[in-house]
């Protein structure tokens, strides 16, 4: 079977796992993950993934010459709706039930390794857990940018734990590119940020409604722009 012929880049997988967290059970989602990455990386080398269960979670691994790698699925769009519940709320139930569903389509989908280093957090938990990331994916994706630069950020000994996984796309660009990102990056080679930032020392979080408005908006859009990035990239 095709990898065109059954990806629907409207599904949300809630169904698919239960209802409990998609990235975890969900083996439509594991599938998807596995025939989109399963590819060819910037050096040539072919990144073959077979689906694997680590207790009751679905995870994805390769074993070559190029080395062994766990991944697991995280979302790319975070509402925040803990810390945020206020803003959140005021949202309403069905702009909330909106952004649950589009945002937790494959294109707000994303593999990250899974295997614990030195007993430390992976990065999926620590950029959910740093107090100046708050699980947002374009600061996630400034601080791999930087990594790529050897600059620092407050995920850079994270990255570096897992320097191996990040060298197998040779550089910044080559991994927005196999990862099929390049719709949060701007010409210049920079991130296109939610909301403004001047580095990592403020909040991340919004900090009115107004611009959690716009946090949400364009997280959605940045989703919306790589579902169809992914559709063009499987043939359709």
């Amino acid at each position: 079977m095709k990898l065109e012929d059954d990806m629907d880049v409207t599904t949300d997988f809630q169904d698919d796992s239960g209802h409990r967290d998609p990235d975890s059970y969900s083996p439509l989602l594991q599938s998807y993950h596995q025939r989109l990455w399963s590819k060819r990386l910037p050096g040539g080398a072919l990144f073959m993934l077979h689906p694997e269960q680590i207790g009751s979670a679905r995870v994805l691994r390769h074993d070559s010459e190029l080395g062994s790698f766990v991944l697991s699925s995280d979302t790319l769009a975070n509402s925040n709706r803990g810390p945020m519940r206020d803003y959140y709320e005021a949202m309403g139930t069905e702009s909330n039930a909106d952004w649950h569903h589009n945002g937790g389509t494959i294109g707000g989908r994303l593999v990250f390794p899974r295997n614990r280093i030195d007993g430390r957090q992976t990065l999926n938990q620590r950029r959910g857990t740093h107090a100046r990331i708050r699980d947002r994916f374009d600061l996630t994706l400034e601080a791999i940018r930087r990594h790529y630069s050897d600059d620092e950020s407050p995920l850079s000994e994270t990255l570096s734990a897992y320097k191996s996984f990040f060298a197998l796309f040779e550089n910044f660009e080559g991994y927005v590119r196999f990862f099929l990102l390049e719709d949060l990056i701007d010409d210049a080679g920079n991130v296109r940020f939610y909301i403004p930032f001047d580095g990592y020392a403020r909040s991340p979080l919004p900090s009115s409604l107004e611009q959690y408005r716009e946090f949400r908006r364009r997280q959605l859009d940045f989703v919306a722009a790589r579902n169809v990035r992914i559709l063009h990239a499987i043939g359709h």
